[in-house]
Parts: C-alpha cells; sequence; structure tokens
C-alpha cells in the first residue's frame, strides 16, 4: 500500500474509532455513577420502608435502563472494530489485550445483565432484601465492566508487566498483577469512574432543578438533588485528586503528551504551569502562568526539569533525554533484527538467531519508532490536545466550587429560592459531559502517533482493507449512533415530562 493511501485509511480508521468511543462514551458514565445513585435511594426505601422512596428509586430506574441498553448497543460494535478496522494490532498484542476484554465480556457483563434484569422487573416478584443487593450487584457490574476496559486502555498508554516473543511476533503476558495495578492502570480508573460520578450526579440535578423550576414533585425535586450534590461533589474532589495523580504519571510515561498538554515547546526548570493562555507553534504557550507548578505537577519538585517539544524530538543531553531521530534509528534495528532473528531461525542458524534476538531486544523499547517517516509524526495536536485540558481543568474546579454552593443552600433551605442556582443546574449535564468528552479528547489526541506507547504507532496498526470500506462504515455508524441517541432521548424526555408515580399533593 503506497503512502497516501496508507495515510488516508489510518486517518479514517482512526476517525472511525473516535466517531464510536465518543458516542459510546455519552452512554457509559451515565450509567456508571447512576447505577449506585439509585442503589442509594433503594437502600432508603428498604430502610425506611416509605412508598415515595419507591416510587422515586423505580422513576430513576426507568431512565438508568434506557441508558444502559444502549451503552451496551454501542459497546459491541467499538470493540469489534478491533478486528474489523486494527487486525495488526489485535494480532501483536492479542494475548495481554484480549484477557481483560474477556473477563469483562464473561465475567462482568453476565453480572451486571443477570442483576439488571432482577433490578428492573423484580418489583414484587422477589425478596426485597435480594431485589436490594441486585441493585447494588447491577450498580458494582457495571463498574467492573470499566475496570477491564480502563486496564486494556491503560496498557496501550503503558505497556506494562509483558514481553515481546520474536518467535511468535506478539507480546505477551509475563505479570498479570503488572497489568492491572500498574500506575497508569490504577490511575486511569479512579479518574474515570469519578468522572463518571460526577457526570451522573449531574443528571439528576439537571432532572430535578428542571421540576423545582416548574414547580412539580417539589419534595421528590429536592430529595433526589440532595443525594445527587452531596455524590457530586465527593466525586468531584476525587476528580481533581485523581487528575493530579494522572498528570503526574503521565509526565512520567508520556512526557511527549504532557509538552501537548501544557503547550510546551522549550522545557526549563521551575517551569509554570498555564492557568488561562494560548497554544502558540513553535513557543511556549502564553499567558497567565503560576511559576513552578508545572514542574511540581510534573516531577514533585518546583525546580525540576520538565521537558518540552523540542527536547524531546531534538534530545537534551544535559537531561540525558534522547533525540527522536536517535530512537527511530535505535527502532530501525529492532524491526531490521526482528527478521534477521526469523530468518535465522528457518535457516537453523541458533547463533545468528541468539544475536538478532539480543538486539531486538535491547532496542525494543523504541521499536515503535522505527515504523515513523519523520521525526516531526511524534508530536500530537498541540492546540487540541492543550485547549481541551485546559477547558477539562477549568470545568472540574467550576464544578467543586458550584456544587459546594448549592449544597450550601439546600443546607439553608434556599436551593429552591435562588434561580440562578436552579438555571446554573439546569445546564449542569451539558457541561459534565463536554468535561467528559474533553477528557477523552486529552488521553487520545495526546498520545498519537501511538496505538502502544513508543512500539507500534497507528500506521503499522489498521487492517489491511481498502479506505471506501472504512469511509462507508463511518457513516453508517454516524447514523445508526445519532439515531440511538435521538431515540433515548426522546424517550428519556418522555419519561421525565410525565414524572414519578406521585400525586402532586403527596410530594
Amino acid at each position: 500500500m503506497n503512502e497516501h493511501l496508507l495515510s488516508a485509511l489510518v486517518d479514517w480508521s482512526r476517525a472511525q474509532f473516535a466517531l464510536t468511543a465518543l458516542y459510546h462514551w455519552i452512554f457509559v458514565p451515565l450509567t456508571l455513577g447512576f447505577g449506585f445513585i439509585i442503589a442509594f435511594m433503594h437502600t432508603i426505601y428498604a430502610k425506611t420502608g416509605d412508598e415515595k422512596w419507591k416510587e422515586t428509586t423505580k422513576f430513576w430506574m426507568k431512565l438508568f435502563a434506557v441508558n444502559f441498553a444502549i451503552g451496551v448497543a454501542t459497546g459491541i460494535i467499538l470493540e469489534f472494530q478491533f478486528g474489523t478496522n486494527w487486525s495488526n494490532y489485535s494480532w501483536f498484542v492479542g494475548d495481554i489485550f484480549g484477557a481483560p476484554l474477556a473477563i469483562e465480556g464473561i465475567f462482568a457483563f453476565f453480572m451486571e445483565s443477570t442483576f439488571f434484569a432482577v433490578m428492573i422487573f423484580g418489583w414484587g416478584r422477589v425478596n426485597k432484601k435480594f431485589h436490594l443487593v441486585s441493585t447494588w450487584l447491577t450498580a458494582i457490574g457495571t463498574n467492573l465492566s470499566a475496570i477491564w476496559i480502563l486496564i486494556a486502555n491503560a496498557w496501550m498508554q503503558d505497556p506494562a508487566g509483558t514481553v515481546f516473543n520474536p518467535a511468535t511476533g506478539r507480546n505477551e503476558m509475563a505479570s498479570f498483577a503488572d497489568v492491572v495495578f500498574s500506575e497508569t492502570a490504577v490511575n486511569k480508573f479512579l479518574h474515570t469512574i469519578s468522572q463518571a460520578y460526577l457526570l451522573a450526579s449531574f443528571f439528576v440535578i439537571t432532572v430535578g432543578a428542571w421540576y423545582l423550576i416548574k414547580n412539580r414533585h417539589i419534595l421528590f425535586a429536592k430529595r433526589s438533588v440532595l443525594i445527587a450534590t452531596v455524590f457530586g461533589l465527593l466525586a468531584s474532589i476525587l476528580v481533581a485528586i485523581t487528575g493530579d495523580g494522572s498528570a503526574y504519571n503521565v509526565a512520567k510515561k508520556q512526557p511527549m503528551k504532557l509538552a501537548a498538554m501544557e503547550g510546551l515547546y522549550d522545557g526549563t526548570s521551575n517551569c509554570s504551569l498555564v492557568i488561562v493562555g494560548v497554544a502558540n507553534d513553535n513557543k511556549n504557550a502564553s499567558g497567565i502562568k503560576m511559576p513552578g507548578f508545572l514542574s511540581y505537577l510534573a516531577t514533585r519538585d518546583f525546580d525540576g526539569f520538565v521537558p518540552g517539544v523540542n527536547d524531546l524530538l531534538n534530545g537534551n543531553a544535559e537531561q540525558g533525554i534522547k533525540s527522536t531521530e536517535e530512537r527511530m534509528e535505535s527502532g530501525k534495528l529492532a524491526i531490521a533484527a526482528f527478521k534477521d532473528y526469523n530468518d535465522a531461525l528457518k535457516s537453523g542458524d541458533t547463533a545468528k538467531a541468539s544475536e538478532s534476538k539480543k538486539i531486538l531486544l535491547d532496542n525494543y523499547n523504541n521499536f515503535g519508532y522505527g515504523y515513523l517517516k519523520d521525526k516531526s509524526e511524534v508530536v500530537p495536536p498541540v492546540g487540541i490536545t492543550f485547549y481541551s485540558f485546559h477547558l477539562m481543568v477549568g470545568l472540574g474546579f467550576y464544578f467543586i466550587l458550584f456544587l459546594a454552593w448549592i449544597l450550601y443552600l439546600q443546607m439553608k433551605d434556599k436551593y429552591i429560592k435562588n434561580k440562578l442556582a436552579l438555571k446554573l443546574s439546569f445546564i449542569g449535564i451539558i457541561l459534565a459531559y463536554v468535561a467528559t468528552e474533553l477528557g477523552w479528547i486529552v488521553a487520545e489526541v495526546g498520545r498519537q502517533p501511538w496505538t502502544i506507547q513508543d512500539i507500534l504507532p497507528t500506521s503499522a496498526s489498521v487492517s489491511d482493507i481498502g479506505t471506501g470500506n472504512v469511509q462507508t462504515t463511518f457513516f453508517m455508524f454516524l447514523a445508526i449512533f445519532t439515531a440511538l441517541l435521538i431515540a433515548e432521548l426522546g424517550i428519556m424526555f418522555k419519561i421525565i415530562k410525565k414524572g414519578p408515580n406521585l400525586k402532586e399533593e403527596e410530594v
């Protein structure tokens, strides 16, 4: 395949995966957090026997069920793309990547789907305690599904716990524990899950605020908003804490991504953190900065050195940073040694095979660089990454302040009377969705051009299929997912408009 056709195929394959991932992530985070909010409400009903709490729980379960079904449908299509569009990648890492996906499919999915049915249809049909346990297990099951998917994604960004077998040309798992409990995996799971909890909280707050603005189901709305606010405030604080941990990990494992996140071209010690600014071409971002804070974020030392794009491209001998061109030469050496090793095995030349294997493994950490044509390929889209990151962080701090404020208003019984608070609550879900999608843009756009960090670029990961096939399915998925989203919103709006099965005078 010539370079032009390959570039088009890679771009369309990436676009299709981005489309399905972003659509899928509309539904998933709501499911992850929503389940626990419903479980809290169901627990209150089980403890009090108050029928109003029963109807409250049943109302939110209806919305949960609609979102759960659509999320499953989009997730199946997303996973199929690994085999259809990214078969080279799937072959190269199937022994590692397949394990968490298999666990997710066999264990977590069956667990959540089984207890989901009991949760939704168990009212009056099963023991109350078992019904409550089923609600909690559904919430736990959805999160267990997320764990394995996020572990797989984290491994792509930090391929820990594996070894490359030159005889098979595949990566093999050396330590399951290292894959599951790598620093990247732990941070990614905690940060992503806390984001999902925050988003689910804003969904409940937004719906509750609508009822309060319409002066309907006042008690129901106040109770729901209070639970969601407490849950959301705790989640927002966890988002900030885990976000700091994630940034620190990115600095160690993906320094080019951090440079793009901060628009940093020329690294320095006592490096400033951009609070509000503008990304510039080939020079450091300008704007309002906090001196030394990026150094502390990246190294836990205010005087620590943070490399910029130019340091990583051209090298920095003083800091022990190799240039991209040096790493490309190392990668080409590894690829050549891999070929020589297999040729030597076929010819029975064990001495040559042993020598080639040593060269391959000594240079394997730069294996992916050998596929690059130009050093500039290792620089991700700086503008998209920079603005996505800073807008996401800004929204994160806004969420903490806003949720603390409306919780204070609720404690003082002033929330329902504060029109500004209600209006901001009503648009909260939109901002929460923007923030969570921005998070994935930073994570995935910021790590380009890598499918597996430093080991396999996207250009070497795609299937050998026609670009036209990918384009066709791209627009098919766009139409299908948009239709599913419209259908979900239509059903949800209808349920919300009807409201809980409570008489107005009862609430």
